[in-house]
């Protein structure tokens, strides 16, 4: 069974998922990708070669995990960590364990297997985003877990192992260090300053314009000042928001449709790059705060992590985001 364990140096917790030694692509050089919809088990009329679905929109009187659905969810079928289990926290020696608890979950996002979040009518990109909500929402009722992690690989840069258009969401019942250490960085800007420092990124971001690559009413999608890799996107609420499950229809809509532009251009500017996008939101069962702010961040895979990045935590970008942006903006 998975096992979640703790690095007693820098604090951050390690799935030691030995189930998932199973799955066809692991330790490959390259996943295989099949466009034989017959083969795929994400395609309409192969739903019995997935678990069962946790959650489908469907036409009217659609039978369970049959043709007839424009969007579902299903559990990993080679998933990280195991929903049936307690939490259970252990030690060996000198270091921390706990039991491998959570839940891998798989959002197949339209039954068209070429597909693209970019091309997708708007009501079935926003479906996207309300399936994660409604996930997001359904598992909060489980007090194992603290954190629900969504995100997606796309393409085979990006470490996915099949074609058809999907994300998935692992749940975890700790914060993951990455999010805990931006809420940490935010929280001391903010005992600074007395403001959020995603909303002055915001105003300043609005103010300066070049790295802006597009706004809405709700959203606005920038390259951040201090950019990873090239062409790193953020897509940031305009109004204060710490948990990204209490998003509204409007707000969905709104960040649907920022999606799609911002893909859309990355697609064209870039010849359809591999690329992951996660979502950072306030952990589940934590009261909204002043000083954090939900936000998606979109990374294509352009460039390769290295032995320096890996030594040293910096990161090389030969790319501008200032130049990132114009560039996005202009596609």
């Amino acid at each position: 069974m998975p096992e979640l364990r703790k690095d007693p140096i820098l604090g951050r917790w390690v799935i030691i998922a030995s189930e998932r030694t199973g799955r066809p692509s692991d330790f490959k050089p390259e996943a295989t990708f099949s466009d034989d919809v017959s083969k795929c088990p994400f395609c309409p009329g192969n739903e019995a070669k997935t678990p069962p679905e946790i959650l489908a929109y469907n036409d009217p009187g659609r039978e369970p995990n049959t043709k007839g659905w424009w969007l579902r969810v299903i559990p990993n079928k080679y998933p990280a960590l195991d929903a049936t289990l307690p939490v259970k926290r252990m030690g060996e020696g000198m270091y921390d364990q706990m039991s491998g608890t959570g839940t891998h979950e798989v959002i197949i996002e339209t039954p068209d297997h070429f597909g693209h979040i970019a091309d997708m009518p708007d009501k079935m990109a926003a479906d996207i985003f309300w399936s994660f909500r409604d996930r997001m929402m359904e598992l909060k009722k489980d007090p194992r877990f603290r954190y629900v992690l969504i995100f997606k690989n796309y393409g085979r840069k990006a470490g996915a192992t099949l074609s058809h258009p999907h994300c998935q969401l692992i749940a975890l019942p700790m914060v993951p260090i990455r999010v805990q250490q931006e809420m940490d960085g935010a929280l001391g800007y903010f005992r600074y300053k007395e403001r959020c420092v995603y909303c002055d990124m915001v105003r300043e971001e609005q103010r300066f314009g070049k790295r802006v690559v597009d706004e809405n009413e709700r959203f606005i999608a920038i390259e951040p000042y201090a950019s990873r890799s090239p062409f790193e996107t953020w897509i940031i609420p305009k109004e204060h928001a710490g948990h990204f499950e209490k998003i509204d229809e409007t707000g969905v809509a709104a960040l649907a449709a920022m999606m799609k532009s911002v893909l859309g251009k990355m697609k064209r500017l870039l010849k359809d790059p591999s690329y992951n996008f996660i979502i950072h939101s306030t952990p589940m069962h934590e009261a909204e705060t002043a000083h954090y702010h939900w936000h998606l961040e979109i990374m294509p895979k352009l460039t390769h992590v290295a032995g320096f990045e890996w030594g040293s935590g910096f990161y090389i970008n030969p790319t501008p985001p200032e130049s990132a942006a114009e560039m996005l903006r202009n596609a």
